[in-house]
């Protein structure tokens, strides 16, 4: 620091000294407080100086350090003029926020953003700019990537030298929002199913003991037409008693089907085969208003399931189908086909049961009918549930349930006003060929000898099955549950030749039971009888001797046709089925 002294008295001179770095001029002969000071302005000068250039150097830095928070923040971050609309500051994550490439995103004006304009935020801008009130807000936006994001914005406003600012920032959740979709699907599909399950249960249990009911029922009436003469005017009351049991059995069978514990006959089919099979019937069973189409694919491999329930399913989808078309002109097609189902594709079923990847057997049944809204789709599987007002029944429900059955899949595909596609996925067959079954022939003359032993916790099924049982020449030992049944097996074993086992009984059920009669004898003949699952019933008696198995409620010529078989039945142990 330099105070430049001289005699000259020069204006020049001064000015010269203070461009070449002095920090003040003074004359010689000066009054000495005049000289001091000059030398203490200079030090405070200097000071200043010294202060401005170490503030210069932290803005500087400090400036560095914001630039470097704002590149990097994983929060969006933008600034706009209050006035004016437009974009002073904006970060690399905000080039989402403001839908424009990032070498774009500073030259944008909010109140011209088409996307904000749409989704209501420049209006939400302009509320926060008047009344300074901070508010946040979602925003969808497009990614660099093209890709969909949803934003979690906040705005506020800040005022710099009297001058209003919007600030916004904005963090992607996309991540989020999905997890809370999975999240919430999950939930959803597992109050579904336990719904169903709870309901299947429900269903069962009522099922069981209405099929012991319609079993005395059905079975007295069709004992009492045997021994009736043709004429007799009773005849035609009991033939309308057996009509009503049926239908009856028919909502059991129903019942059943929803519970997952349906009567199922579990045999190699082609879909193909079964639905060339239904076209007459299919045919008349639709409004005369509806076509009916295929576009069946070709050699389709085998699938596992029950002719009888997957004709049942065809028929209830197809008529709904017809019932949603109603009596405008419209279309019903059935498409069959193998399809390859990712994990994605197999989550959107109902109720996702967790199926494996891979290839199925599909059905699609499509109409162009009325088509169903969202609330219509979450309740079309339950139970009585219909947009009918006549309607009654459990037919979608029992749909579920049968598919439930087979290990299979219903994915539910509509547009309200433009029709509905149900689409049927069922497990491929292991098998590639189907061995033709033997035929039986039906013998209304044949009686049986010896004992039969029948076991059921009903005193109403004991006593019509003994009249059965005595009708077609068997003696009779009855026992009214699992532990009666082994003791009275232990003393007349000799003279038993078959075993009639209710499976669902207090204390010993039927298979306890059967293992315990398998104790004593190991060729134990045993038919199963129950109004559950065939399939379910018969694979817990896989190694088990000769196991017949007949439905409730039966008739006097279903159980004949069961005993026949089991008595007839070839040395080498084989399941058999009614």
């Amino acid at each position: 620091m330099v105070i430049m002294m001289s005699a000259a008295d020069s204006i020049d001179y001064a000015i010269s000294a203070l461009r070449n770095g002095a920090v003040d001029f003074v004359r010689k002969f000066t009054e000495l407080d005049d000289i001091r000071h000059k030398v203490e302005n200079a030090l405070h000068r200097k000071r200043l100086e010294h202060r401005h250039a170490l503030m210069t150097a932290r803005l500087e830095q400090s400036m560095v350090f914001i630039e470097a928070l704002l590149a990097n923040a994983p929060l969006g971050i933008a600034v706009f003029d209050g006035t004016s609309g437009d974009c002073v500051l904006a970060n690399r994550a905000c080039s989402a926020i403001i839908s424009s490439p990032m070498d774009e995103v500073r030259t944008q004006n909010f109140r011209e953003i088409d996307n904000w304009k749409d989704q209501g935020f420049v209006a939400l801008a302009e509320v926060v700019l008047k009344d300074g009130v901070s508010r946040p807000a979602e925003l969808l936006a497009i990614t660099e990537d093209e890709q969909i994001a949803t934003l979690d914005c906040s705005l506020s406003r800040f005022e710099v030298e009297g001058k209003l600012h919007l600030l916004l920032m904005a963090s992607d959740i996309s991540g989020k929002k999905k997890l809370e979709e999975e999240n919430k699907k999950i939930e959803s599909q597992m109050l579904h199913v336990q719904k169903l399950e709870s309901l299947g249960v429900l269903a069962g249990g009522i099922a069981h003991d209405f099929n012991n009911i319609l079993t005395a029922i059905l079975g007295n009436a069709d004992l009492a037409l045997t021994r009736l003469p043709t004429a007799s005017p009773a005849t035609d009351n009991l033939r309308r008693i057996e009509d009503a049991a049926h239908r009856a059995a028919d909502l059991a069978r129903q019942m059943l089907a929803y519970s997952g514990k349906g009567r199922f006959v579990i045999q190699p089919l082609e879909v193909n085969r079964v639905i060339r099979e239904m076209t007459q019937m299919l045919e008349v069973s639709i409004s005369k208003k509806a076509k009916l189409s295929y576009q069946l694919g070709e050699d389709l491999p085998f699938v596992d399931v029950d002719n009888t329930q997957l004709r049942q399913v065809i028929m209830n989808l197809v008529i709904n189908a017809s019932e949603a078309i109603g009596h405008e002109p419209g279309c019903i097609t059935i498409t069959t086909g193998v399809r390859e189902c990712t994990r994605t594709y197999l989550s959107e079923t109902w109720i996702d049961d967790k199926l494996p990847e891979g290839e199925y057997v599909a059905i699609d049944i499509t109409d162009t009918g009325c088509g169903m809204d969202n609330e219509t789709v979450a309740k079309i599987f339950d139970p009585f549930f219909t947009t009918k007002f006549t309607g009654r029944g459990l037919g979608m429900a029992a749909v579920l349930g049968i598919i439930r059955g087979h290990r299979g899949a219903i994915k539910v595909s509509t547009v309200l006003g433009e029709g509905t596609t149900f689409t049927l996925l069922f497990p491929i067959s292991r098998q590639v060929s189907v061995p033709e079954p033997a035929p039986f022939v039906e013998d209304d003359s044949w009686r049986g000898s010896g004992t039969v032993l029948l076991v059921d916790d009903e005193r109403t099924i004991l006593e019509l099955g003994t009249d059965m049982l005595h009708a077609l020449g068997f003696q009779v030992l009855t026992a009214a549950d699992g532990c009666e049944a082994v003791e009275v097996y232990r003393n007349y074993q000799n003279d038993i030749v078959c075993v009639i086992l209710d499976l669902t009984m207090p204390q010993l059920d039927g298979e306890q039971t059967f293992r315990e009669l398998r104790q004593i004898e190991p060729q134990v003949r045993v038919v199963v009888s129950s109004g559950y699952n065939e399939q379910e019933v018969t694979q817990r008696f896989t190694d088990a001797g000769a196991v017949g198995f007949v439905q409730k409620p039966y008739t006097l010529s279903e159980l004949t046709k069961s005993l026949r078989l089991i008595m007839e039945v070839a040395e080498e142990p084989a399941a058999i089925a009614v």
